[in-house]
């Protein structure tokens, strides 16, 4: 081959690395900054709502000003994650960057009153619309460069809230089609992901530890096995319990969502109910525990993500959350799911240990991401979650978990704009290509017409 032809290839090859490590150094950069910011105003909102639990009572005011602060400035993002998937699947006007400041007063509102929403969302969103942003700055044109940029600024933003940098690069490309992930784009949302959770670490930003003791069973031998049999069975059967649960929810938030949509046609409203279910619901239960965030609980003993890892059970605990949940993400508060079902999970875990005779941090170490896994239809993601927030010793448990809760969730789940790659019954191909939104909805494609004996063709 001629030396000119390899040198002019190589000088092309360098040009792209350069501009595209320039763009996601430029995009971790600001990522991670951000999330940094985001995470530092949730702890002093959550602390400053614990230390005045009157704040409560303003939950449904605090709505209205979400919802009106939407109204006016945020009707272009309201699909907040659905919207970036849209234009991962099909790029066009972009996501506009002012996503990230609104979607961040939100939550970090919704968190100071006390609403049961998470932050992945808002991790997200601020990914996804910072991603756009420099897009546009740098004149990208086509549309497979948006694309990686896009899914690189969802992976910073999820890598980056969570602290898990492998689990965030693939949960941004395995989050855009059930069942097939977009190996092209491995390197740039690895690169992202990496560099977004340093730039937070870098803030002094220090994530939550959750310690798993159990690290499997000995053998005769004194060595550990890789899975017990029976242990693993159990799991199998929490597992279902973890895909319905999933399904539960995200079904939950859509119908609930469609419901309030018809009993309140004002959107900006509609948070009002659901502050005042939240109030309502506080007085049922007798116990805050379920507000916010719920790493933590406010009083020593509650119910909380920490709690369950621990010998004491909590059999109802993971109901609560979830019906705290879906009264206010299906109203219209801002913030996310991911945490809460991170507390399902983990409650719902803590509740079957008992009648499984299994142990209590395996099962909430497991039902943490196999109910997200589940809800999101993202089990590889969530297997590597498990490992980088658990440790490696149980990763059998974690993928049976994950892998077994994605097939009993269904169709369903909490991002509508996802689009089946591989359908999960070979029963339901015809889903195949279709986003889940249409999948619930029920739509069926046109039948191709059938050739008539004259050639002609007659429709079906």
């Amino acid at each position: 081959m001629n030396i000119d032809v390899i040198m002019r290839d190589g000088c092309r090859v360098a040009v792209v690395v350069l501009k595209w490590a320039g763009l996601l150094a430029a995009l971790s950069l600001c990522v991670g900054s951000a999330c940094a910011m985001f995470l530092w105003l949730l702890d002093h909102a959550a602390a400053t709502r614990l230390g005045h639990p009157w704040l409560l009572y303003g939950l449904p005011v605090a709505g209205v000003a979400i919802g009106l602060l939407y109204h006016w400035l945020g009707r272009t993002v309201e699909g907040g994650n659905n919207l970036i998937v849209d234009q991962i699947h099909e790029p066009g006007g972009g996501v506009p960057l002012r996503m990230a400041p609104l979607v961040m007063v939100g939550t970090v509102v919704s968190h100071l009153f006390g609403a049961s929403v998470g932050r992945e969302g808002t991790a997200v969103q601020m990914g996804g619309s910072i991603a756009s942003a420099i897009g546009r700055q740098c004149r990208l044109r086509d549309p497979y460069e948006v694309r990686v940029l896009l899914m690189s600024g969802i992976a910073a933003g999820f890598s980056a809230v969570f602290g898990t940098p492998v689990a965030g690069a693939v949960f941004g490309l395995e989050v855009l089609r059930v069942g097939r992930i977009e190996y092209g784009a491995l390197l740039p949302v690895m690169f992202a992901a990496t560099l977004a959770d340093w730039v937070c670490h870098a803030w002094g930003i220090e994530h939550v530890p959750y310690t798993l003791r159990f690290h499997g069973y000995a053998g005769l031998d004194g060595r550990f096995f890789h899975a017990d049999m029976l242990l693993l069975a159990k799991v199998m059967v929490a597992g279902v319990a973890f895909g319905l649960a999933s399904l539960l929810f995200a079904e939950s938030v859509h119908r609930v969502a469609s419901w309030l949509r018809r009993i309140c046609p004002m959107p900006w409203l509609r948070p009002a109910i659901g502050g005042g279910l939240t109030i309502a619901l506080v007085w049922i239960c007798g116990s805050r525990d379920y507000l916010g965030l719920g790493i933590a609980a406010p009083e020593d003993g509650g119910a909380s993500i920490l709690n369950f890892f621990g010998p004491a059970h909590y059999p109802l605990a993971w109901a609560w959350k979830l019906v705290f949940t879906v009264a206010v993400l299906a109203a219209g508060f801002k913030g996310g799911e991911v945490t809460p079902l991170f507390f399902i999970g983990a409650g719902l875990g803590n509740a079957l240990s008992a009648w499984l005779h299994a142990p209590v941090d395996l099962l909430a170490g497991v039902g943490f991401v196999a109910v997200f896994a589940g809800a999101a239809n993202t089990p590889l993601a969530c297997t590597l979650m498990g490992v980088e927030l658990f440790g490696a010793a149980d990763i059998v448990y974690f993928a049976m978990g994950c892998f077994v809760a994605y097939a009993c969730s269904g169709h369903s789940g909490i991002y509508l704009a996802q689009r089946i790659g591989v359908p999960k019954r070979r029963a339901a191909q015809y889903l195949t290509g279709m986003t889940l939104r249409q999948a619930r909805a029920g739509y069926q494609p046109a039948t191709p017409a059938a050739p008539s004996p004259t050639g002609r063709k007659t429709p079906p």
